[in-house]
Formats: structure tokens, sequence, C-alpha cells
């Protein structure tokens, strides 16, 4: 890739990418909340009733699930104009044709499959003491949904530094397919993670050897049988992503791939590490949080490994 600048007079819009940023850390505290809406099993908590809650458009004197659900489906309302704002200010700072312009579209389609999906939990009840497998699918598809939206709304903040670019015959070749294999693998793990969490909130464990008596017995719930997959998966993909960082480290020293590549170690490790912890303090709300915080960092992360090594090979 070939950026084309006219150094006199096109500057990269830095309040357009500082918003961007914005809008991408706003939709991953939408997503840690709507973790802790599950955690805490507040999903139930405006009933049945979608968008309104219980009924109302503010609920009057919530309870404490209510006012969980509500805060949550806030500030999705909110993530909605900050969203619509950077589709509107992507096709005001940027020409016809710009990868920033698509990305946004992007991120407004996955946008609103995001709100969709979270709608049908509430309307198909799909929320509480729920342990179907229904469930668990939904979930899935509404964790890849959410993983798509953050990197359409990373390559908009990402991109939006280059006002002008410029494709050329080598822009045209595909990053390095370990690079790429490392985010499909990711969201595997992802996948994995919320159906073990699930496991978590629907069957706890008071103590560890009960977690474990949970997870051997016979007639567990597949719940329970999955959620056993997620730290062998982890362990895996982990290795793996932070293997192929080391790999552009190596290929690409003292660049910017190879920055973003040591934050992808960092990570991983700093991840297993919070996976331990979790496992090992049986799941408490706020190390599932932050679990899901690193999870969420790691793949951010990864998508912008994989754009700044095709970009330098280019």
């Amino acid at each position: 890739m070939s950026v084309a600048f006219d150094t006199a007079t096109s500057k990269s819009p830095a309040s357009f990418t500082r918003y961007a940023w914005g809008v991408l850390g706003w939709n991953v505290l939408v997503i840690l909340w709507g973790a802790y809406v599950r955690a805490s099993g507040s999903g139930a908590g405006c009933g049945n009733h979608w968008p309104l809650c219980n009924g109302d458009v503010i609920p009057n004197s919530p309870g404490v699930q209510t006012a969980i659900e509500f805060t949550h489906r806030a500030m999705s309302g909110l993530a909605i104009f900050a969203m619509a704002a950077l589709a509107w200010w992507s096709f005001r700072a940027f020409p016809r044709g710009h990868r920033v312009r698509k990305a946004a579209v992007l991120s407004i389609v996955f946008f609103v499959a995001e709100a969709l999906l979270g709608a049908g939990l509430v309307l198909l009840h799909l929320v509480g003491d729920n342990a179907s497998i229904g469930r668990a699918v939904y979930l899935a598809l509404h964790l890849v949904n959410t993983q798509l939206l953050l990197a359409t709304l990373v390559m908009v903040a990402w991109f939006s530094r280059d006002i002008f670019y410029e494709r050329d015959g080598a822009a045209a070749r595909t990053p390095s397919g370990l690079v790429i294999a490392a985010l499909p693998l990711t969201i595997l793990v992802s996948i994995t993670g919320v159906i073990a969490a699930l496991g978590d909130t629907v069957f706890p464990a008071r103590s560890l050897v009960e977690g474990f008596h949970q997870d051997l017995s016979t007639g567990a719930s597949f719940l329970i049988r999955l959620r056993t997959l997620h730290p062998f998966v982890a362990i895996g993909v982990a290795g793996y992503c932070a293997w192929v960082a080391t790999l552009v480290i190596r290929r690409l020293p003292h660049t910017l791939p190879s920055r973003i590549g040591f934050a992808v170690v960092v990570l991983a490790f700093v991840q297993l590490c919070a996976g331990a912890v979790n496992l090992a303090l049986l799941a408490p709300i706020a190390m599932q949080i932050f679990h899901l915080l690193l999870a969420d960092l790691l793949w951010i992360g990864l998508v912008l490994l994989a754009i700044e090594y095709r970009e330098k090979l280019a």
C-alpha cells in the first residue's frame, strides 16, 4: 500500500481519529456492561419488553436488576447516536471510495445487527437461568458479530490517519496466512469463553473442588461440559498468537508492526494469567469483566497487527 499526501494542504483529520477511537472505547464499555448484565443475572431486568423497559421509556423506582439492564440499554442508545455521527463525519471528511467510508458503513451494519441480536435475547427469553442450547448458539452468534463490529471500528480509526491513499499492484497482496489465521482462532476462543461464562453464571460452583465434580459428572449440563474446553483452547490459541506476533517482530524489527506484535505477546500472556485467576477464584463478576476487557484488547491488537503487517509488506 502506498499513501499519497499533499503535505502543503492535507493533514490527517486528527479530531476525527480521536472521535473514532472514542466511539470504539464507548462500544467496548457497552460490551463490558452487557457482560455484567449477564453475569449479574439482570438480563430480564426490563421484563420481556424491548425497546421499552417494563412497558416504560424510563422505569419508575427500578430495582437493582432493572437499573443494571436499563443502564445497558441507555449506553447502547448513546452508542447509536455516536455511530451515526461517525458515519456522517466519515463521508464529510474523506473522499469517495476511501476505506474509512467503507469501514464506517460496515460498522453501522454490524451495530444494527448487534442491536437486533441484543433485542432477541430479551424477546426470545434467552436470559436469566436459561441454559438451553439455543441460548448458547445465540450468544456465540452475538459474540462473533461483536468482534466484527470492533474490528470495523478499529479500521475506521486506524485508516483515518490518511486522508488520501492510492492502491498499487503490491497492495493487492494479502497478509501472511499465519497472521490472518490468528483472527478466526481468537474468535473461536471467544466463543468457548462466552459459553464457559454462561456455564459459570447458570451453574455456579461454591468451591474449585465442586466445580471439578460438576465437570466430571455424567449428568452435567452441556454448558458445564463445554466450559472445560475453554482453558485448553485458550492456551493453544494464545500460544499461537504469541508465536505469530514473535515472527512479525523478528521479520520487521523496530517498526510499528513489531511494536504491535510486542503488545500482542504481552496481552496474550496477561490474558492467560487472568484466565487462571478467574478459574481459581470461581469466576467472580469483576474478574469476568477484566478477562473480557483483556480479550477485547487482544482482539484489537491482532486486527491492528494484520493491518500493519499487510501495509508493511505492500
